[in-house]
């Protein structure tokens, strides 16, 4: 199995910026396509951002594209979201998600995450 465990969540202003991390222990997950999720209060979980095993491909939700960066360390097990110039509407739990044999386009869809970490709450202020 596969562990995963978010940090860095916080309260912010719109316009501020912050960095997420993920890391992962028990079984190896270098190889593997990474990915964040976020959930609002009331709404479905949605897709934020994936990360290819090797870093050198990204996908991100139109909705996040050209604020957030996904990132990964595969030496430290680790992947990362920095946010920036952040907005009311992007308060959710962000959650940290893998899957064996996934890609960073079926990464996109809740139902194929087998791994999913606990959760770090952003909240965003206007």
């Amino acid at each position: 199995q596969v562990q995963l465990v978010e940090s860095g969540g916080g309260l912010l202003q719109a316009g501020d910026s912050l960095s997420l991390s993920c890391t992962s222990s028990g079984r190896a997950t270098s190889t593997w396509v990474m990915g964040w999720f976020r959930q609002a209060p009331g709404k479905e979980r949605e897709f934020v951002a994936a990360i290819s095993w090797s870093g050198s491909s990204t996908h991100y939700a139109d909705s996040v594209k050209g604020r957030f960066t996904i990132s990964r360390d595969n030496a430290k097990n680790t992947i990362y979201l920095q946010m920036s110039s952040l907005k009311p509407e992007d308060t959710a739990v962000y959650y940290c998600a893998t899957s064996l044999g996934s890609t960073i386009w079926t990464m996109t869809i809740p139902r194929n995450v087998d791994n999913w970490g606990q959760g770090t709450r952003v909240f965003v202020s206007s």
